[in-house]
């Protein structure tokens, strides 16, 4: 047994809104850059639907992911190391810009200095890319909210697998959101695929990421991630991709997408697993058998035995105690109601999700049955082939079992709860029936419906953390203080993600802007500057504490005086400042150096 643990997360399927405000948050983070304009890390398709890029999930034309050979070895669906070397310099296996979609701005200045004209003035669309004219014809979400109507049967791949059992009325179309980031593999065919060895796992949480001095751009790992959730920059030449958000999880907070989430669907915890088994259950004959065997993969933090492995493989007891109390291993192992996502690919993805119930509910109502009741609801899941089939392609390779299971839990856990919210005593068969407790139902329902934040993100800190704490130690020069040769007492090496900073400039070079990088969710302070420049409660833009700003401290919670400007170093912020050298920012009264507040604290 080689204990080793991952961060991993859980989407509730039913919870989310398709409102795409996770995609824009992440963009505004991590793509908003030149050569990354139609990459994005996080985007919500509609489902049944296309994808993007268009029919990814179609590996017979893009060979991402592994497949087995004859013998029963594990290899990538691309080829061999001489197929993939021969076709380095011309992969023939590569989405264009028109699977994605060619994006586009408009041209604004037109509106602005045109002359007056008889007509009205128009922006055309402008292509990011050339610079040139173009034709708006498909965009990252274009098919939003279509379904799965008549025209859609032979674009989606999943649902071109069932052709001949949909029914194509519109009164029996359903669909679904499916919010998408990198699926941060336990066995990731990206890595497998890349010549240079850019892309890595890290060892102390699992996250997937590449190497910017080591990638040279091949390509390769964009035809061997199924998921196809690598993008290439063709700016800068080098391949980008999700990364957890690592600079948040890295001291303990959620990702961006996670912590902006409207439906509040995502669940975040750390996962044991024994790495000696990965190969093993990637390898099984039958992807059927693909999901059992993932679920093997993971370790008990209850069981000593584990904990003690996991203690003698170096990971801290803050860790395991996370992994104990690890939302996501309740979701995935527990109750066994979220699944993985495509495990036919065989890459073990660590990104879950709850199946939606919606669909079935709907149908229901609308044909004036009790869409609450739980044996009705147990009817029409075994009776309606579509959703309950396409879901199985979605995520468990086919298998209806597991997402039967799942579906009717979800209907045991809604019908259960209304009897206890009415007042009236539940059905008693209802629990057996799908083989838990009533205690159990109802730590199922209070994890998905009314979790508080700490209790769906679980998130502890990294082993960098500590490293971070010494990045101002004997690493500057002594004599950069006051008046010295830096000429400013500001350190420049303050921008660290314990601290809500907008950037490393001194503080009166700084806007009343949050980044949202490291935005704690916890305030809407600063996220929209005011007309007039001036920070919100009326602190200055430079983010310096100042007369006004002070006299604004009892509004925002503070002391009725509130915040002294007497930091060490000068900085200072409307509300508590208590950091041991006056540090403050966004709300943050911990800070262990000198930094300053956007313009506003919580």
């Amino acid at each position: 047994m080689r204990v080793m643990a991952q961060l991993a997360m859980v989407m509730n399927l039913d919870k989310c809104i398709g409102c795409h405000t996770c995609s824009v948050t992440c963009k505004q983070a991590w793509t908003n850059r030149g050569g990354t304009e139609y990459v994005w890390f996080n985007n919500v398709e509609t489902r049944p639907g296309q994808g993007y890029p268009r029919q990814y999930q179609d590996q017979e034309k893009w060979k991402g992911g592994w497949t087995l050979t004859k013998r029963g070895k594990l290899t990538l669906k691309s080829g061999s190391r001489m197929k993939r070397l021969l076709n380095i310099f011309a992969n023939p296996d590569l989405p264009t810009v028109s699977d994605y979609y060619d994006p586009w701005s408009y041209d604004y200045d037109n509106l602005l200095s045109s002359p007056a004209i008889d007509t009205t003035p128009v922006a055309r669309p402008k292509s990011l890319i050339t610079g040139e004219d173009t034709k708006v014809t498909w965009g990252a979400n274009w098919d939003d909210d279509l379904g799965s109507g008549p025209e859609q049967v032979g674009k989606d791949p999943l649902l071109n697998k069932l052709s001949d059992k949909v029914k194509l009325e519109f009164e029996e179309t359903f669909m679904f959101y499916l919010p998408r980031i990198c699926e941060h593999c336990l066995n990731p065919s990206c890595a497998a695929s890349c010549p240079s060895g850019a892309i890595y796992k890290r060892a102390e949480d699992g996250i997937v990421l590449v190497d910017q001095d080591k990638c040279r751009g091949w390509r390769q790992c964009i035809t061997g991630c199924p998921y196809k959730k690598i993008y290439f920059n063709h700016k800068t030449g080098k391949a980008e991709k999700c990364t957890f958000c690592y600079p948040r999880v890295e001291v303990g907070m959620p990702t961006v997408c996670s912590e902006t989430c409207v439906g509040r669907l995502r669940y975040i915890g750390v996962m044991l697993y024994d790495a000696d088994k990965v190969l093993e259950a990637a390898s099984v004959t039958d992807t059927k058998d693909l999901y059992p065997s993932q679920l093997g993969v993971f370790l008990n933090p209850h069981d000593p035995r584990v904990v003690a492995e996991a203690e003698r493989a170096g990971i801290s007891p803050e860790w395991i105690q996370a992994a104990q109390d690890s939302p996501v291993y309740k979701l995935i192992v527990d109750y066994q109601i979220a699944l993985p996502l495509h495990p036919e690919y065989r890459t073990m993805p660590m990104v879950w999700y709850v199946p939606p119930l919606s669909p079935v509910v709907d149908v229901l109502t609308e044909t004036g049955h009790d869409g609450e009741n739980h044996a009705n609801l147990f009817g029409a899941i075994d009776a309606l082939r579509i959703p309950v089939e396409y879901l199985a392609e979605l995520f468990t390779a086919g298998e209806l079992g597991p997402v039967r299971a799942s579906l009717q839990r979800l209907a045991a856990m809604r019908s259960f709860m209304r009897s206890v919210n009415l007042g009236e005593e539940p059905d008693p068969s209802i629990a057996p029936s799908v083989r838990l407790e009533p205690e159990e139902i109802e730590a199922l329902y209070r994890l998905l419906a009314i979790a508080k934040y700490e209790h769906r993100y679980v998130i502890p800190q990294g082993a960098t953390s500590q490293a971070h704490e010494l990045d101002s130690l004997a690493t500057g020069c002594s004599l950069d203080t006051d008046g010295g040769p830096g000429m400013t007492a500001f350190d420049q090496m303050v921008e660290k993600f314990h601290l809500t900073d907008t950037n490393g400039a001194a503080p009166e070079e700084k806007s009343n802007r949050i980044n949202l990088l490291n935005w704690d969710g916890k305030s809407t302070k600063g996220l929209i500057p005011s007309s007039n420049g001036a920070g919100t409660n009326g602190a200055e833009s430079n983010g310096a504490g100042s007369e006004k700003a002070a006299q604004n401290g009892s509004a925002n919670g503070t002391e009725p005086n509130g915040a002294e400007a007497n930091g060490s170093n000068g900085a200072a912020a409307v509300g508590a400042a208590n950091g041991s050298n006056g540090a403050a920012g966004s709300g943050s009264s911990t800070g262990d150096v000198t930094a300053a507040s956007s313009g506003a604290a919580r």
